[in-house]
């Protein structure tokens, strides 16, 4: 299974790797990142694997939200899934 995971908040140095780190942390492989900076703000998509996801599915979600509070950074991840379903209408 995979997650999607969005970053985005004013730029700053280091935001990919804190974000991969704690993806590692909860060992979520990730698969694709693709990222830019719009004026001042920075924007990343993210795709990783969650098949070895040694939390559940939502106390990961919460942490990369806590994460990126910690950051000043607003952090959604969204299950497959859910992105699957959302796109289907």
């Amino acid at each position: 299974m995979k997650a999607v995971l969005t970053v985005v908040g004013k730029d700053a140095v280091g935001i990919l790797a804190k974000v991969s780190s704690e993806c590692a942390k909860y060992n979520v492989n990730i698969l694709e990142v693709s990222q830019s900076i719009l004026q001042e703000m920075f924007c990343m998509i993210m795709v990783g694997d969650i098949n070895g996801l040694n939390v559940p599915f939502g106390e990961f979600s919460d942490a990369m939200a806590k994460m990126g509070e910690e950051i000043n950074m607003s952090v959604h991840v969204m299950h497959e899934d859910l992105f699957n379903s959302m796109h289907r209408i």
